[in-house]
């Protein structure tokens, strides 16, 4: 039970991710720069004051491998904040795991690893998926650039992910790229335009809380998960974040949408079974 409590708020705190970029930038005006450089500083902030509670060495900040990783955490962040200037929380994250789970597939294609014809079809499915939800539609048109920037934030991410495996350390990994990423997105400091308070108060709490905190604990349960397992309980993220979209947005859940979901979320479950 308290692994399950566990994970659940784990996947909560990556829902909560999405609705709070998305009321930091939307709903005070925030500049997308601003909100990546707080969330980016406050969760670089909360990491490091957890691995100096831990009694372990500290990890090793500047490497090649380091540096990746914070282009890729920079790639993320900055795409992920532009996005939610004009998306809802839900069709942003259905868009970003779809996307991701292309960025993975092709991966491994260029990696020539042996590809099952069940995860072959998961992909399609889920490339479905994404086109139904990204389908130009006259009611309530798509904004491309918001599109662009989630896809981008999923490139991201993915590069991030691949770069991650078989990290021994992944607390201190992602402490040491948080930190490297703070100089990448420190433009953001810049900008002259007025701050909301409550804006303020958001990006603090999607970097220390729903991220530091959020990372800090999905990293603790990991091992205790089998690999099918977490990848299909993060399945969860989209559903999570469109559930608060309803709630604390006031944000709709069209037939379309639901439609792509279930193609988007249907086709990674796939592909996961397949790895099994």
């Amino acid at each position: 039970m308290k692994l399950f409590l566990a994970v659940a708020l784990t996947m909560t705190a990556f829902a909560a991710n999405s609705v709070l970029n998305r009321i930091g930038v939307a709903n005070y005006d925030m500049s997308p720069m601003s909100f990546a450089a707080i969330r980016v500083a406050a969760g670089a902030a909360m990491l490091w004051v957890l691995i100096a509670l831990r009694k372990t060495p500290a990890p090793v900040i500047v490497s090649p491998k380091r540096l990746a990783g914070a282009v890729a955490l920079t790639t993320y962040m900055i795409g992920f904040s532009w996005a939610y200037q004009n998306l809802d929380a839900g069709v942003g994250a259905l868009i970003l795991f779809g996307a991701l789970q292309v960025v993975i597939f092709g991966w491994a294609i260029i990696e020539k690893q042996t590809v099952s014809a069940q995860r072959w079809l998961g992909m399609f499915i889920a490339l479905g998926g994404l086109c139904v939800l990204l389908w130009p539609s006259e009611i309530r048109p798509m904004p491309a650039a918001s599109i662009i920037a989630m896809i981008s934030a999923a490139v991201g991410w993915g590069a991030y992910t691949l770069l991650g495996r078989r990290e021994a350390d992944p607390l201190g990994a992602t402490a040491s790229n948080f930190l490297l990423c703070v100089p990448l997105v420190a433009i953001g400091f810049i900008s002259r335009d007025p701050v909301a308070p409550m804006g303020i108060v958001t990006a603090i709490a999607a970097g220390a809380i729903t991220s530091g905190l959020g990372y800090a604990l999905w990293y603790r349960v990991l091992p205790s998960l089998q690999t099918t397992i977490a990848g299909i309980a993060q399945l969860s993220v989209p559903v999570i974040t469109v559930a608060f979209g309803v709630l604390f947005l006031g944000e709709t859940v069209s037939l379309k949408m639901a439609i792509a979901g279930v193609l988007v979320l249907g086709g990674i479950a796939v592909s996961l079974y397949a790895q099994k």
